[in-house]
C-alpha cells in the first residue's frame, strides 16, 4: 500500500532545522533578536532541543509502513529494500558534502594536527562511527552536525528488525528499548559529572524512537477512521488545531525552562525534585547542567513535539496550508544538505574573517552591523550550499543509481526522507 504524504510535517520539519541552525549561526554571532519588547534569546540558547523533534520525526516516518502492516494488512516492508532507500537518501549529499569539506576547507588551512587524526576522523566519518570517540566527534574539523545523522544511520541499521519485532511483540519491544534508555540515561546522570559523550548516543534516543512508532500506529489509527468516516467533524479539527497550540506553548514555556538551566535543580517542580535527587556535586560550569536538564526533560519534549506532528495533519485548514504548501515543500527536500552543511560554512566564515569587522572578535564586541551581516550571510550561503550539493550532486547520483538498479518501490515522500 502506498502511503499518503503528509504535507504538514514538511513545515514542521522546516521549523526544526532553521532553529537548530540559527542556534548555531547565534553561537557565532551573539546576535539575539527583539520583536517589539519580546527577546527570542530563550529561543536561541535551546534551539539544539529541535533536533529531538527531527530524530522522533524520523522514527514516525520509518515506522509508518509497520504500522500500516499492523492494522491494515499492508505488505511487510523488505529489509533490503530499506536499506538500499536509505542508502540511496543519505550517502549521495552526505558523502559530497564530507568531500567538499575535507578538499576544501580542512586540507587547505591545515585543520589536522597529524596524519593520524586526519585518518581516523575520515574513516570514522565515512562510516558513521565517530560519535564513539572525543576527538572525532567533539573536536573534528568535518562539521559537528554530522552527529546527527550518524546517530539516524546507526538507528537504521536496527531499526527493520526492532520493528519486525514490534509487530509480534509490542510490549517486549517498546518495554525493552524503554528499559535500555531508561537505564542507560540514569547510570549518566548518577555516575557522570560531564555529558558531552553521552547525551546525544544513540541509546538515550531510544524513547523517542518508541514513541515515533507509537505515533505512528496513532496516526494510522486517527487517519483510518476518518477515511471510513469520509472526513472529520469540524469540532474536530478544531480540537486538533487545540491540541497543536497548546502543545506549542507547552514547547515554548519548556525551552523557556531550558534555556535558564543555570543550576543543578531547575525549579520548585517535580523536574527540580529529579534534578535534586540526581545531583552528586556542583558543576563547574552551566554546560554539564544545561545537558543534564536536557536528557531529564527529553520525554516531556518528545511528548510535545509528537502532539504538534500528531494534530497538524487533523487541524483546520488555514493552519494545515501554513505548514503544508509548494514552500515548505520545498525547503523540506534541501532540509537534510542545508542542515550538514551549515555549520561548516558558518564556522569557516568566522575563521576566514568574512564578513570585515574592525574588531577581532566582532560578536565580543557587540559590532551590531557585522553581526546583522554575518547572521544574513550565514542563513544565505548556508541555503546556497544545499542548492549546490542537492541539484549538481545529490540528485544526479541518485539518477544515476537508479539506471543502474532496479527502482525501488515508492513508500511516501515523508518515509524517504525520514
Amino acid at each position: 500500500m502506498k502511503q499518503k504524504w503528509i504535507p504538514e510535517l514538511d513545515g514542521l520539519r522546516v521549523l526544526m532545522i532553521f532553529t537548530v541552525s540559527w542556534y548555531h549561526i547565534w553561537q557565532q554571532s551573539w546576535l539575539t533578536p527583539v520583536i517589539g519588547g519580546y527577546s527570542l534569546d530563550y529561543l536561541l540558547r535551546s534551539g539544539y532541543v529541535w533536533v529531538d523533534g527531527t530524530v522522533l520525526m524520523s522514527a514516525f516516518l520509518l515506522y509508518r509502513p509497520y504500522a500500516q502492516t499492523r492494522l491494515r494488512g499492508a505488505p511487510l516492508p523488505d529489509p533490503a529494500a530499506f536499506y538500499r532507500r536509505r542508502a540511496r537518501r543519505i550517502l549521495p549529499g552526505y558523502y559530497t558534502i564530507l568531500a567538499l569539506t575535507f578538499f576544501g576547507v580542512c586540507l587547505p588551512w591545515h585543520l589536522y594536527a597529524s596524519p593520524q587524526y586526519l585518518v581516523k576522523d575520515t574513516v570514522t566519518h565515512l562510516t558513521f562511527l565517530f560519535p564513539f570517540f572525543r576527538d572525532t566527534y567533539v573536536m573534528t574539523p568535518l562539521g559537528a552536525a554530522c552527529w546527527t545523522l550518524a546517530i539516524e544511520v546507526q538507528a537504521y541499521a536496527l531499526f527493520p528488525w526492532m520493528a519486525r519485532a514490534s509487530l509480534k511483540h509490542p510490549g517486549r519491544t517498546f518495554g525493552v528499548m524503554l528499559a535500555v534508555c531508561f537505564g542507560f540515561r540514569a547510570w549518566c546522570l548518577w555516575s557522570l559529572d560531564e555529558f558531552n559523550m553521552v547525551v546525544n548516543q544513540l541509546a538515550n534516543f531510544l524513547d523517542l524512537y518508541a514513541l515515533g512508532c507509537g505515533l505512528a500506529l496513532a496516526y494510522e489509527t486517527l487517519r483510518a477512521r476518518e477515511e471510513e468516516k469520509g472526513k472529520l467533524f469540524r469540532g474536530s479539527r478544531w480540537a486538533a488545531t487545540g491540541l497543536f497550540l497548546l502543545a506549542f506553548w507547552g514547547l515554548l514555556r519548556m525551552l523557556r525552562i531550558q534555556a535558564g538551566s543555570t543550576v543543578w535543580s531547575a525549579g520548585n517542580g517535580i523536574a527540580g525534585w529529579i534534578s535534586r535527587v540526581l545531583a552528586m556535586a556542583e558543576p563547574d560550569s552551566n554546560y554539564p547542567v544545561i545537558q543534564r536538564n536536557q536528557m531529564l526533560y527529553r520525554p516531556v519534549y518528545g511528548l510535545l513535539f509528537g502532539a504538534l506532528m500528531l494534530s497538524a495533519p487533523f487541524a483546520i485548514r488555514p493552519l494545515r496550508k501554513l505548514l503544508g504548501n509548494r514552500g515548505t515543500h520545498f525547503l523540506a527536500g534541501l532540509s537534510m544538505n542545508y542542515y550538514l552543511a551549515h555549520q561548516t560554512v558558518i564556522v569557516h566564515m568566522r575563521r576566514i574573517g568574512f564578513p570585515y569587522s574592525e574588531f577581532e572578535y566582532p560578536n565580543q564586541a557587540g559590532d551590531r552591523p557585522w553581526q546583522l551581516l554575518y547572521t544574513a550571510l550565514a542563513f544565505g550561503l548556508s541555503f546556497l550550499a544545499a542548492l549546490a550539493v542537492t541539484y549538481l550532486a545529490e540528485k544526479p547520483i541518485q539518477k544515476w543509481i537508479d539506471r543502474r538498479k532496479k527502482p525501488l518501490p515508492k513508500e511516501g515522500t515523508e518515509e524517504a526522507r525520514g
